[in-house]
């Protein structure tokens, strides 16, 4: 995933400046990929990377259970959310298709 991604380029980028003697390769074979996937960054990293993923699954499907009718109170009831949450992205929708009106 891109957070997976992200993590990679951030701990290789401060190997190259911890050891900017070493080759690439090198740094490659000191701490080869499955020794960092062992990691706790490692893990709550892509740990925190479903989380998101997850919730923002959850509030991209909101307009489309409002578009079957459901209530405010069924959809949080269905996405394990709160109400409050749901009636915050609900407050969000119009303001969004107002401005696209506008352009």
């Amino acid at each position: 995933t891109s957070a997976e991604c992200g993590l990679l380029e951030i701990v290789e980028t401060i190997l190259v400046y911890k050891f900017p003697r070493m080759s690439h390769k090198e740094i490659e074979a000191m701490f080869s990929l499955s020794d960092l996937k062992q990691t706790k960054v490692y893990q709550e990293g892509r740990e925190e990377g479903r989380e998101e993923g997850s919730l923002e699954a959850k509030l991209e499907s909101i307009p489309r259970l409002l578009a079957l009718n459901l209530t405010v109170e069924q959809i949080a009831q269905a996405l394990n959310l709160t109400v409050e949450t749901v009636k915050q992205i609900t407050q969000e929708i119009p303001s969004q298709n107002d401005e696209k009106q506008k352009k």
